[in-house]
Protein backbone atom coordinates (compact mmCIF):
# COMPACT_ATOMS: atom_id res chain seq x y z
CA UNK A 1 0.00 0.00 0.00
CA UNK A 2 1.19 3.73 -0.38
CA UNK A 3 2.94 5.16 2.55
CA UNK A 4 0.61 7.64 3.80
CA UNK A 5 -2.00 4.87 4.16
CA UNK A 6 0.95 2.55 6.13
CA UNK A 7 1.87 5.65 8.67
CA UNK A 8 -1.95 6.18 9.31
CA UNK A 9 -2.15 2.75 10.22
CA UNK A 10 0.87 2.04 11.99
CA UNK A 11 -0.29 5.51 14.18
CA UNK A 12 -3.86 4.02 14.91
CA UNK A 13 -2.69 -0.06 15.81
CA UNK A 14 -0.03 1.96 18.30
CA UNK A 15 -2.56 4.30 19.60
CA UNK A 16 -5.34 1.36 20.35
CA UNK A 17 -2.37 -0.69 22.14
CA UNK A 18 -1.33 1.64 24.30
CA UNK A 19 -4.26 3.77 25.07
CA UNK A 20 -3.72 6.28 27.33
CA UNK A 21 -0.91 5.11 28.98
CA UNK A 22 1.02 7.44 27.13
CA UNK A 23 -0.29 10.81 25.27
CA UNK A 24 -2.15 10.04 22.26
CA UNK A 25 0.38 12.22 19.36
CA UNK A 26 3.35 9.98 21.16
CA UNK A 27 1.44 6.91 20.27
CA UNK A 28 0.58 7.97 17.11
CA UNK A 29 3.68 9.58 16.03
CA UNK A 30 5.67 6.63 17.08
CA UNK A 31 3.32 4.15 15.54
CA UNK A 32 3.78 5.87 12.03
CA UNK A 33 7.26 6.22 12.13
CA UNK A 34 7.39 2.63 13.05
CA UNK A 35 5.24 1.85 10.31
CA UNK A 36 7.09 3.24 8.05
CA UNK A 37 10.60 1.33 8.43
CA UNK A 38 10.04 -2.02 6.45
CA UNK A 39 9.71 0.72 3.38
CA UNK A 40 12.73 2.10 3.67
CA UNK A 41 14.32 -0.79 1.44
CA UNK A 42 13.23 1.25 -1.54
CA UNK A 43 16.71 3.23 -1.67
CA UNK A 44 18.75 0.05 -1.68
CA UNK A 45 20.17 0.06 -4.73
CA UNK A 46 20.71 -3.53 -6.51
CA UNK A 47 22.11 -2.72 -10.09
CA UNK A 48 19.25 -3.17 -11.94
CA UNK A 49 15.63 -2.48 -12.21
CA UNK A 50 14.82 -6.59 -11.83
CA UNK A 51 16.47 -7.00 -9.30
CA UNK A 52 15.16 -3.74 -7.42
CA UNK A 53 11.44 -5.10 -8.42
CA UNK A 54 11.93 -8.45 -6.86
CA UNK A 55 13.72 -7.67 -3.73
CA UNK A 56 11.55 -5.15 -2.74
CA UNK A 57 9.40 -6.45 0.05
CA UNK A 58 11.89 -9.27 1.35
CA UNK A 59 13.45 -8.99 4.34
CA UNK A 60 12.59 -5.88 5.93
CA UNK A 61 8.43 -7.25 5.52
CA UNK A 62 9.49 -11.04 6.83
CA UNK A 63 7.24 -11.33 9.87
CA UNK A 64 10.28 -13.16 11.47
CA UNK A 65 12.60 -10.56 11.20
CA UNK A 66 10.21 -7.68 11.98
CA UNK A 67 9.62 -10.08 15.26
CA UNK A 68 12.75 -10.57 16.14
CA UNK A 69 13.79 -7.19 15.96
CA UNK A 70 10.68 -5.75 17.20
CA UNK A 71 12.06 -6.28 21.13
CA UNK A 72 14.83 -3.94 20.29
CA UNK A 73 12.59 -1.30 19.01
CA UNK A 74 10.06 -1.20 22.03
CA UNK A 75 13.18 -0.84 24.58
CA UNK A 76 14.63 1.85 22.38
CA UNK A 77 11.03 3.68 22.16
CA UNK A 78 10.88 3.21 25.88
CA UNK A 79 13.38 4.67 26.27
CA UNK A 80 13.38 7.12 24.32
CA UNK A 81 9.62 8.80 25.70
CA UNK A 82 10.87 7.84 29.23
CA UNK A 83 9.11 5.20 29.89
CA UNK A 84 11.80 2.22 30.47
CA UNK A 85 9.33 0.18 32.90
CA UNK A 86 6.72 -0.04 30.16
CA UNK A 87 9.09 -1.25 27.87
CA UNK A 88 7.23 -5.06 27.28
CA UNK A 89 3.89 -3.13 26.30
CA UNK A 90 5.80 -0.92 24.00
CA UNK A 91 7.44 -4.12 22.49
CA UNK A 92 3.60 -5.27 21.67
CA UNK A 93 2.62 -1.89 19.83
CA UNK A 94 5.89 -1.87 17.69
CA UNK A 95 5.73 -5.31 16.91
CA UNK A 96 1.97 -5.03 15.63
CA UNK A 97 2.65 -1.81 14.31
CA UNK A 98 5.73 -3.46 12.07
CA UNK A 99 3.65 -6.95 11.44
CA UNK A 100 0.45 -5.06 9.91
CA UNK A 101 2.32 -3.09 7.31
CA UNK A 102 3.60 -6.67 5.57
CA UNK A 103 0.15 -7.52 5.78
CA UNK A 104 -1.48 -4.48 4.47
CA UNK A 105 1.07 -5.24 1.79
CA UNK A 106 0.18 -8.38 1.27
CA UNK A 107 -3.50 -7.40 0.29
CA UNK A 108 -2.07 -5.83 -2.70
CA UNK A 109 -0.84 -7.24 -6.18
CA UNK A 110 2.44 -6.97 -6.18
CA UNK A 111 4.48 -9.67 -4.36
CA UNK A 112 5.27 -9.57 -0.21
CA UNK A 113 8.13 -12.44 0.68
CA UNK A 114 6.72 -12.21 4.33
CA UNK A 115 8.06 -15.67 4.82
CA UNK A 116 11.67 -15.35 4.54
CA UNK A 117 14.18 -16.75 5.41
CA UNK A 118 11.88 -20.04 5.08
CA UNK A 119 10.26 -19.38 1.46
CA UNK A 120 10.70 -16.34 -0.69
CA UNK A 121 7.44 -17.20 -2.36
CA UNK A 122 5.75 -13.27 -3.33
CA UNK A 123 2.52 -13.60 -1.74
CA UNK A 124 -0.44 -11.76 -3.25
CA UNK A 125 -3.80 -11.03 -2.53
CA UNK A 126 -4.42 -8.92 -4.83
CA UNK A 127 -8.10 -7.40 -3.66
CA UNK A 128 -7.17 -4.16 -3.01
CA UNK A 129 -5.88 -1.26 -5.18
CA UNK A 130 -1.97 0.11 -4.27
CA UNK A 131 -3.69 3.17 -3.57
CA UNK A 132 -7.59 2.89 -2.19
CA UNK A 133 -8.75 6.04 -0.13
CA UNK A 134 -12.01 3.64 0.94
CA UNK A 135 -9.97 1.87 3.04
CA UNK A 136 -7.47 5.00 4.15
CA UNK A 137 -9.93 7.68 4.85
CA UNK A 138 -11.33 5.62 8.09
CA UNK A 139 -8.34 5.38 9.46
CA UNK A 140 -7.63 9.17 9.00
CA UNK A 141 -10.58 10.34 10.15
CA UNK A 142 -10.69 7.59 13.40
CA UNK A 143 -7.24 8.91 13.74
CA UNK A 144 -7.40 12.71 13.80
CA UNK A 145 -10.96 12.69 15.79
CA UNK A 146 -9.36 10.73 18.64
CA UNK A 147 -6.54 13.18 18.75
CA UNK A 148 -9.07 16.24 18.57
CA UNK A 149 -11.33 14.75 21.48
CA UNK A 150 -9.01 12.91 23.05
CA UNK A 151 -11.01 9.80 22.81
CA UNK A 152 -9.71 6.70 21.42
CA UNK A 153 -12.80 4.95 20.57
CA UNK A 154 -12.82 6.83 17.24
CA UNK A 155 -9.03 5.51 16.41
CA UNK A 156 -10.92 2.35 17.36
CA UNK A 157 -13.36 2.60 14.63
CA UNK A 158 -11.56 3.27 11.86
CA UNK A 159 -9.56 0.48 12.83
CA UNK A 160 -13.14 -1.74 12.48
CA UNK A 161 -13.94 0.27 9.31
CA UNK A 162 -10.67 0.39 7.05
CA UNK A 163 -10.60 -3.89 8.28
CA UNK A 164 -14.06 -4.46 7.53
CA UNK A 165 -13.20 -2.74 4.43
CA UNK A 166 -10.14 -5.34 3.48
CA UNK A 167 -12.75 -8.27 4.68
CA UNK A 168 -15.25 -6.74 1.84
CA UNK A 169 -12.26 -6.54 -0.67
CA UNK A 170 -11.69 -10.33 -0.13
CA UNK A 171 -15.44 -11.10 -0.85
CA UNK A 172 -15.75 -8.83 -3.70
CA UNK A 173 -12.76 -10.36 -5.68
CA UNK A 174 -14.56 -13.47 -4.99
CA UNK A 175 -17.30 -12.51 -6.73
CA UNK A 176 -15.87 -10.98 -9.59
CA UNK A 177 -13.97 -14.17 -10.11
CA UNK A 178 -17.34 -16.33 -10.03
CA UNK A 179 -18.59 -13.68 -12.75
CA UNK A 180 -15.19 -13.92 -14.85
CA UNK A 181 -15.46 -18.06 -14.33
CA UNK A 182 -18.80 -18.31 -15.70
CA UNK A 183 -18.30 -16.02 -18.68
CA UNK A 184 -15.20 -17.99 -19.46
CA UNK A 185 -17.28 -21.30 -19.59
CA UNK A 186 -19.94 -19.50 -21.55
CA UNK A 187 -17.64 -18.26 -24.09
CA UNK A 188 -15.61 -21.54 -24.07
CA UNK A 189 -12.01 -19.62 -23.82
CA UNK A 190 -9.53 -21.85 -23.03
CA UNK A 191 -6.83 -20.24 -20.43
CA UNK A 192 -3.95 -21.53 -18.26
CA UNK A 193 -4.38 -18.87 -15.41
CA UNK A 194 -6.62 -15.74 -14.19
CA UNK A 195 -6.09 -12.83 -12.31
CA UNK A 196 -8.44 -10.80 -11.20
CA UNK A 197 -7.65 -7.37 -9.25
CA UNK A 198 -9.26 -3.91 -8.86
CA UNK A 199 -8.66 -0.80 -10.56
CA UNK A 200 -7.51 2.40 -9.13
CA UNK A 201 -9.92 3.37 -6.02
CA UNK A 202 -12.45 1.29 -5.80
CA UNK A 203 -13.38 -2.44 -5.22
CA UNK A 204 -16.34 -2.59 -7.66
CA UNK A 205 -14.69 -2.50 -10.88
CA UNK A 206 -12.19 -5.74 -12.13
CA UNK A 207 -9.84 -5.82 -13.85
CA UNK A 208 -8.99 -9.52 -15.45
CA UNK A 209 -6.05 -10.90 -16.95
CA UNK A 210 -6.26 -14.28 -18.85
CA UNK A 211 -3.36 -15.93 -19.77
CA UNK A 212 -2.86 -18.67 -22.38
CA UNK A 213 0.56 -20.24 -23.92
CA UNK A 214 0.72 -17.95 -26.65
CA UNK A 215 -1.64 -14.61 -25.88
CA UNK A 216 -3.23 -12.60 -23.04
CA UNK A 217 -6.16 -11.20 -22.70
CA UNK A 218 -7.92 -8.05 -20.94
CA UNK A 219 -11.45 -7.29 -19.81
CA UNK A 220 -12.79 -5.42 -17.29
CA UNK A 221 -15.83 -6.71 -14.82
CA UNK A 222 -18.03 -4.81 -12.75
CA UNK A 223 -20.15 -6.22 -9.60
CA UNK A 224 -23.03 -3.42 -10.88
CA UNK A 225 -23.49 -5.32 -14.00
CA UNK A 226 -23.17 -9.53 -13.25
CA UNK A 227 -24.54 -9.81 -16.62
CA UNK A 228 -22.65 -8.08 -18.83
CA UNK A 229 -20.39 -10.26 -21.49
CA UNK A 230 -16.94 -10.48 -20.62
CA UNK A 231 -15.16 -8.75 -23.78
CA UNK A 232 -12.03 -9.75 -24.05
CA UNK A 233 -8.90 -8.10 -25.99
CA UNK A 234 -6.30 -10.17 -26.91
CA UNK A 235 -2.62 -9.19 -27.02
CA UNK A 236 -0.08 -11.59 -28.48
CA UNK A 237 2.82 -12.93 -25.50
CA UNK A 238 5.18 -13.51 -28.21
CA UNK A 239 6.40 -16.77 -27.12
CA UNK A 240 8.60 -16.63 -29.85
CA UNK A 241 10.93 -14.48 -28.05
CA UNK A 242 10.33 -15.94 -24.68
CA UNK A 243 11.40 -19.67 -25.68
CA UNK A 244 15.00 -19.40 -26.68
CA UNK A 245 15.49 -17.04 -23.50
CA UNK A 246 13.36 -18.84 -21.06
CA UNK A 247 16.46 -20.01 -18.64
CA UNK A 248 17.99 -16.49 -18.86
CA UNK A 249 17.98 -15.24 -15.58
CA UNK A 250 16.51 -12.00 -15.87
CA UNK A 251 13.36 -13.98 -17.59
CA UNK A 252 13.02 -16.50 -15.27
CA UNK A 253 13.05 -13.53 -12.48
CA UNK A 254 10.28 -11.43 -13.52
CA UNK A 255 8.03 -14.99 -15.02
CA UNK A 256 8.38 -16.10 -11.28
CA UNK A 257 7.77 -12.55 -9.56
CA UNK A 258 4.77 -12.15 -11.79
CA UNK A 259 3.61 -15.57 -11.16
CA UNK A 260 3.79 -16.59 -15.26
CA UNK A 261 1.80 -13.14 -15.99
CA UNK A 262 4.03 -11.81 -18.28
CA UNK A 263 4.40 -10.92 -21.75
CA UNK A 264 7.65 -10.55 -24.47
CA UNK A 265 8.21 -7.59 -27.34
CA UNK A 266 11.14 -6.62 -29.42
CA UNK A 267 10.80 -2.85 -30.37
CA UNK A 268 11.79 -1.83 -33.66
CA UNK A 269 15.29 -0.72 -32.41
CA UNK A 270 15.97 -5.01 -32.23
CA UNK A 271 15.33 -4.44 -28.06
CA UNK A 272 13.64 -6.96 -26.07
CA UNK A 273 11.32 -5.75 -23.36
CA UNK A 274 9.69 -8.09 -20.71
CA UNK A 275 6.39 -7.04 -19.01
CA UNK A 276 4.45 -7.52 -15.85
CA UNK A 277 1.30 -7.37 -16.63
CA UNK A 278 -0.49 -7.32 -13.01
CA UNK A 279 -0.05 -4.13 -13.07
CA UNK A 280 -0.58 -1.18 -15.91
CA UNK A 281 -3.31 -1.97 -18.78
CA UNK A 282 -3.47 -1.81 -22.28
CA UNK A 283 0.27 -2.53 -23.15
CA UNK A 284 1.06 0.13 -20.92
CA UNK A 285 2.41 -1.42 -17.63
CA UNK A 286 4.11 -0.29 -14.86
CA UNK A 287 6.87 -2.88 -14.81
CA UNK A 288 8.57 -3.14 -18.21
CA UNK A 289 12.27 -3.78 -18.59
CA UNK A 290 15.04 -3.11 -21.23
CA UNK A 291 16.49 -6.77 -21.71
CA UNK A 292 18.35 -5.64 -24.41
CA UNK A 293 19.06 -7.39 -27.70
CA UNK A 294 19.18 -10.77 -28.52
CA UNK A 295 22.58 -10.68 -29.88
CA UNK A 296 23.59 -7.56 -27.34
CA UNK A 297 22.26 -8.44 -24.03
CA UNK A 298 21.84 -5.91 -21.66
CA UNK A 299 23.49 -6.96 -18.32
CA UNK A 300 21.58 -4.49 -16.14
CA UNK A 301 18.29 -4.29 -17.02
CA UNK A 302 16.51 -1.03 -17.33
CA UNK A 303 13.08 -0.01 -16.80
CA UNK A 304 11.16 1.73 -19.36
CA UNK A 305 9.23 4.45 -18.88
CA UNK A 306 5.75 4.01 -18.56
CA UNK A 307 2.78 6.06 -19.91
CA UNK A 308 0.39 6.96 -16.87
CA UNK A 309 -3.27 8.70 -17.32
CA UNK A 310 -4.42 11.71 -16.03
CA UNK A 311 -6.71 11.54 -13.21
CA UNK A 312 -9.60 12.97 -14.91
CA UNK A 313 -9.31 9.89 -17.41
CA UNK A 314 -8.85 6.99 -14.99
CA UNK A 315 -12.23 8.53 -13.00
CA UNK A 316 -13.74 8.72 -16.61
CA UNK A 317 -12.89 5.34 -17.48
CA UNK A 318 -13.98 4.12 -13.64
CA UNK A 319 -17.50 5.10 -14.50
CA UNK A 320 -17.55 3.92 -17.53
CA UNK A 321 -16.95 0.62 -16.59
CA UNK A 322 -18.99 0.53 -13.38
Amino acid sequence: MDSVSQFVLGASVVMAVRGRRSPLWQSALCGGLIATLPDLDVFIDHGDAISNMTLHRTESHSLFWLTLISPLLGWLIARVVRQKAAWQSWWLAVWLALITHPLLDLMTVYGTQLAIPFSHFPWAVGSVYIVDPLYTLPLMIGLAIALWRQRTGWNQLGLLLSTLYLAWSVAAQGIAGHQVNRELANQQIDHQQVLVTPTPFNTLVWRVVIITPERYGEAWVSLLSPQRPLQVHWHSRHAELYRPLQEDRWVKRVAWFSHGFFAMQQRQDGALTISDLRMGENESYIFTFNLGSATARNPHPSREPSSRESLATSFQQLWQRL
